[in-house]
């Protein structure tokens, strides 16, 4: 059966010469720009082509990438994504979802990620809380454009009101103008105004968000790391990416929020 990925995650579609693939211990690598970049097989089950092009999906965030091979890329539609049925058991699916009239799975990047780099996210789905019977509206800062776009989906696909923001000053901006939000998911490593420095500035009560939770999301997890976290304001502290800490601390901050 088709599945499908959010075209936002995706940086390149390829097609590699499986003539150039080459293995570098257990791993599949292909050299591409100027770098060895893992390819990760669909599907243990996948049918790996001995000869002409591989089709590719190209995952890419700062200096590091990853190939996701697969049988073949039939489509791309502009289509919002509701997923109908999860999938607790079913490793690399977040769930089913209605597509271009059609039933299919849709994949979760973060998994694949992960098995090509074990430190992706510096480390290494649960139930919807409502407040006041409306989803909970968060606010994700984070300066990665790829982070933004996968998260964001994620939390949506949970069942919240995702509103992003690409540094801690465009997020300011938005506490001054008034807005509001149940609970803010904030990146450590930021340019500029970094995480704490964002958290100490939201509890300063200079906005009205100072009672509002707030969760840290880093590639450093150490006692420090989480001390630290603590002392500028954050009610919790999680390493990327830990989808299911993160779900979990979502849902205890805002039933007690």
């Amino acid at each position: 059966a088709p599945r499908a990925v959010p075209l936002s995650l995706v940086s390149r579609l390829e097609d590699f010469e499986v003539g150039k693939i080459e293995v570098s211990g257990l791993q599949r690598v292909i050299q591409y720009r100027g770098a060895l970049m893992p390819l990760i097989p669909f599907s243990e089950r996948m049918e790996l082509k001995e000869k002409g092009s591989q089709p590719v999906l190209v995952f890419s965030d700062r200096d590091r990438s990853m190939g996701l091979m697969v049988d073949s890329i039939v489509d791309i539609v502009e289509e919002r994504i509701n997923v109908q049925i999860t999938s607790e058991n079913n490793f690399g699916m977040l769930g089913s979802a209605i597509i271009h009239g059609q039933a299919m799975d849709v994949i979760d990047v973060g998994h694949f990620l992960s098995v090509a780099h074990n430190d992706w996210f510096g480390a290494k789905a649960d139930g919807q809380f409502q407040k006041k019977g409306r989803p909970l509206k968060i606010l994700l800062v984070d300066d990665s454009p790829f982070f933004r776009n996968m998260l964001s989906p994620m939390l949506g696909i949970a069942g919240y009101d995702v509103v992003s923001a690409q540094s801690g000053d465009e997020a300011m901006g938005m506490c001054n103008a008034g807005e509001h939000f149940d609970l803010i998911i904030s990146d450590i490593e930021m340019p500029g105004m970094n995480g704490y420095e964002f958290a100490e500035k939201v509890k300063s009560g200079s906005c009205k968000w100072k009672d509002v939770p707030l969760v840290a999301l880093s590639s450093h997890a150490t006692a420090q790391d989480l001390d630290r976290g603590k002392a500028a304001g954050f009610n919790d502290y999680i390493a990327k990416f830990d989808r299911e800490a993160l779900l979990r601390s979502i849902a205890s901050l805002g039933e007690a929020a």
